[in-house]
């Protein structure tokens, strides 16, 4: 599953980030409501959690945008307070749940947990991931290019796997490094570099088009155009 957060709290955001993926879920955090509508496309997503009080548009107004382009996305807002307008803002804009903080993370999870099962998407039955010729299959954690296998090891699937969820946009050494790896990326800062460039030979390697590309400065992403 996959749960976009807009959450301008970084210490917040990160521990939200590693509760859900600790649930195995994956969770994509933005900080800045005026980017996550520029960014957003419609069913990319499971879930949305929205903090209201956040830079740029606040997320009553980033839930607006969302439900002008996605009707059926389920989404919870997130705020420090309690007011009564606020809630019926939200519930009037599409929200369909709201959560105060301060809050217990089992509670969010319960939430989302109930909104994902009163939702049927493709997402939720969709197991193949298509990126010009690659396939990726999740669920039996195979992966083709060309039509021909390629075999990956776990952790170079997983890498390959939160690349292409990605959708294209650059995920940071220190983004990957929280998703697969147990310590902090300065502690082996090449560890990124060795495994992309793993994945580069594997997945690219004797293919005219490069499907793997690197952003010096802000990371890696997984698209057909660089």
């Amino acid at each position: 599953m996959k749960i976009l957060l807009l959450e301008d709290d970084f210490t917040l955001s990160k521990e939200i980030v590693s509760f859900f993926d600790s649930k195995s879920f994956q969770c994509y955090p933005f900080y800045d409501g005026s980017l996550l509508v520029k960014k957003y496309k419609p069913n990319d997503y499971d879930l949305i959690i929205l903090d209201i009080n956040v830079p740029g548009k606040n997320g009553i107004e980033v839930c607006k945008a969302i439900r002008e382009l996605d009707k059926k996305t389920p989404i919870i807002m997130l705020t420090a307070f309690s007011e009564i307008e606020d809630k019926l803002t939200s519930f009037e804009y599409g929200a369909d749940d709201y959560l105060v903080k301060p809050f217990h993370f089992q509670e969010l999870f319960a939430r989302v947990n109930s909104l994902l099962r009163r939702k049927e998407t493709p997402q939720q039955v969709q197991q193949k991931i298509v990126i010009q010729d690659l396939e990726i299959f999740e669920t039996e954690m195979k992966v083709f290019r060309a039509g021909e296998e390629i075999k990956l090891t776990p952790k170079e699937f997983k890498l390959l796997l939160t690349l292409a969820n990605a959708n294209g946009n650059i995920l940071s050494k220190q983004f990957i490094a929280d998703k697969l790896w147990d310590y902090h990326i300065e502690t082996n800062q090449n560890t990124i570099e060795v495994y992309i460039n793993f994945l580069r030979k594997k997945i690219d390697k004797d293919h005219p088009v490069k499907l793997i590309h690197t952003k010096i400065g802000y990371g890696y992403y997984l698209n057909e155009f660089e």
